[in-house]
């Protein structure tokens, strides 16, 4: 009777420290320790003209607020009823200690379907864009 009392105790001991051992802690959230803003572009590079259905890739010049900001993507944007691209870039949300931002670069994907020309504009300040013509033969 003795023994079985005792092993009666240890196992309800173990289940107890299997239990509360276990927690919840992998299903959290991971901490978003940035965020992001609109970067004005100062210079569109690339082709002038190109092909249906040919891929031209442009540079895409940007600044940033200070030199821990970099490139997080690139979104649709509306001034007014004109539409056109922005850049978005990504800033920690830490003290940045690099305060002078050097210019930032990124490529730009352009593919037309039809013959046409084709404006590309991207967002140069909070009212207006800078523009580059394609012509597609």
């Amino acid at each position: 009777m003795k023994s079985f009392k005792l092993k009666s105790v240890l196992v309800v001991l173990f289940l107890s420290i299997a239990f509360v051992s276990c927690n919840n802690d992998d299903d959290e959230e991971p901490v978003n320790n940035s965020f992001s803003k609109t970067a004005f572009v100062t210079e569109i590079k690339g082709p002038a003209t190109g092909k249906v259905n040919d891929e031209l890739s442009y540079e895409i010049s940007f600044v940033v607020d200070n030199g821990c900001g970099e490139f997080d993507k690139i979104s649709e944007v509306k001034i007014g009823d004109v539409n056109g691209l922005q850049v978005i870039a990504k800033y920690p949300t830490g003290v940045c200690t690099q305060q002078v931002p050097d210019p930032k670069k990124t490529a730009y994907k352009f593919k037309a379907t039809a013959k046409g020309t084709f404006d590309i504009k991207f967002k140069k300040s909070a009212t207006e864009f800078i523009t580059k013509s394609v012509v597609i033969d």
